[in-house]
């Protein structure tokens, strides 16, 4: 018979503190003698470490263990929050009443109690979208090194001009368990793994990088040798065609952009706009423009937290509500948010799924999990042979997005220059520079070629950071701004 989701959660975080799910609640009773609409204790155990390999040598590595208990209210707008390390039912009472004591602060102080309401447990069934494996326990340290050490060999083989490889590896395990005050009980048990790879080819006194990686919600027996070698091909390729790259030329021109982690830019430029707090606060572009043509007709852009073992993937969020596929954007008409319990409910809408946080010492927003564009018709050929004179963007590095106004600005990491349908040579130092909302309107070919990241993404919001997932088809944008050096 299958362990559960949430056996494993109390065999972790409540039974070795002598709590049980009933124990709790004497800690609602503590918080909900204000007037509060909502209540939460997150539970968090985790375990985590990285390894890192430099000149042929594993160089560092770290391990970490964390755990403890955040507990929160909500009443109105306001939240009041406090968090412990110790997991006991002394420090939940402190931490409940020194909650209590902040929304009195910041409330009307009426006493409300609300009673819970009759158990509802979200009781998952292990390896639900993940199994729940322990990546820091199923490899030997040793065997964690030769995963490193056959990543580097993979890469030195596929061409001399390699000079310097480096690569870090990571794994997480962990497992969250949330009680809320209308008796919802849920917990998840998620791992996550992680390569990341820089390469640096040298060629007549030029030296260039590339940059990749992968990994997902596994183990370490993800990484075979058919994963390592494809990570070390992608790396190795993109460092040297940026060896044989030009200065790239500047001015307004099409771009078309290339499928999979160049999603990049549709998640900051407008996933996070799409978030609920955004828009419940007015500051987002699309503010109040549900059921408004914001795309071109063929765009159909979505949240999905239930893909199986990808690493935005959630089984349940931070709020305890199981994750769900999102419809953000149909066929170019904004149906929706991505919304927290809070967020949900002062804006009088369902909520989404997407309430995260980075641990139990923070309290969740709304966040993206795994956001992509649908495909379309074209075939990637077919797209890039239509461009007249402009640049074809392979991949991507960093950026940055303003959500109130919706400007954008990235930098290109793998970009060809391409005129009459013909890529002409690759370029270096490409910035796209646009607005995401007008980007939607002038989207003009979708291929059928949508692809998801290959498993890197980190997204921060407010100091917090969380795994996520991106992805998109090949796409052609008009009149996007290009900044470069030539």
């Amino acid at each position: 018979m299958q362990t559960t989701h949430l056996e494993i959660a109390r065999d972790t975080l409540l039974s070795p503190y002598s709590l049980t799910e009933s124990s709790l609640e004497t800690v609602f009773g503590d918080i909900m003698t204000h007037d509060a609409d909502y209540a939460d204790l997150y539970f968090q155990y985790s375990r985590s470490e990285g390894w890192s390999l430099e000149e042929g040598r594993v160089k560092s590595g770290s391990f970490n263990i964390d755990q403890g208990v955040g507990v929160r209210v909500v009443s109105g707008e306001k939240t009041a929050f406090a968090y412990s390390d110790d997991i006991s039912l002394t420090a939940l009472r402190d931490a409940a009443v020194a909650t209590r004591s902040i929304a009195r602060a910041g409330g009307s102080g009426t006493a409300k109690p609300k009673a819970r309401r009759a158990d509802k447990r979200t009781d998952l069934r292990a390896g639900s979208l993940y199994t729940p494996n322990d990546p820091v326990s199923s490899f030997s340290d040793a065997d964690k090194v030769r995963i490193l050490e056959r990543l580097e060999q993979f890469a030195r083989a596929i061409d001399p001009r390699v000079k310097e490889v480096m690569g870090r590896l990571s794994g997480e395990y962990e497992v969250v368990m949330v009680a809320r005050h209308d008796g919802v009980t849920a917990a998840d048990v998620r791992p996550l793994v992680h390569i990341g790879l820089t390469i640096i080819a040298e060629q007549n006194g030029r030296r260039e990088q590339g940059h990749t990686g992968g990994g997902g919600r596994y183990d370490y027996t993800y990484f075979t040798d058919d994963v390592l070698r494809n990570i070390a091909e992608m790396g190795v390729r993109e460092a040297l065609i940026n060896l044989d790259a030009r200065p790239a030329p500047a001015g307004q021109m099409t771009v078309v952009l290339g499928a999979g982690w160049p999603g990049i830019l549709l998640h900051e430029a407008i996933g996070h706009s799409l978030e609920g707090d955004f828009n419940r606060k007015g500051s987002s572009v699309f503010s109040g423009r549900i059921g408004e043509r914001i795309a071109a007709d063929d765009v159909t852009v979505v949240d999905d937290g239930t893909i199986q073992d990808r690493r935005g993937s959630l089984n349940i969020d931070d709020e305890g509500n199981p994750s769900q596929r999102n419809v953000l954007i149909e066929n170019g008409i904004l149906k929706g948010y991505m919304q927290d319990t809070m967020n949900a409910r002062l804006m009088k809408t369902a909520v989404t799924g997407n309430a995260r946080r980075e641990s139990y010492a923070h309290i969740p927003m709304p966040r993206m999990t795994n956001t992509y564009m649908l495909g379309g018709t074209r075939s990637k050929d077919e797209i890039v042979a239509s461009i007249k004179r402009g640049l074809y963007a392979v991949n991507f590095g960093g950026g940055q997005v303003d959500t109130t106004s919706g400007k954008f600005v990235f930098s290109a990491s793998e970009a060809y220059m391409v005129e009459d349908g013909k890529i002409l040579y690759p370029v270096v130092g490409a910035t796209l520079i646009g607005n995401g909302i007008e980007s939607l309107k002038h989207i003009t070919m979708i291929g059928n070629d949508m692809q998801l990241d290959s498993g890197v993404g980190v997204c921060g919001k407010e100091g917090q950071s969380v795994p996520v997932g991106v992805g998109q088809p090949t796409l052609m944008i008009e009149g996007l701004t290009v900044g470069g050096t030539g």
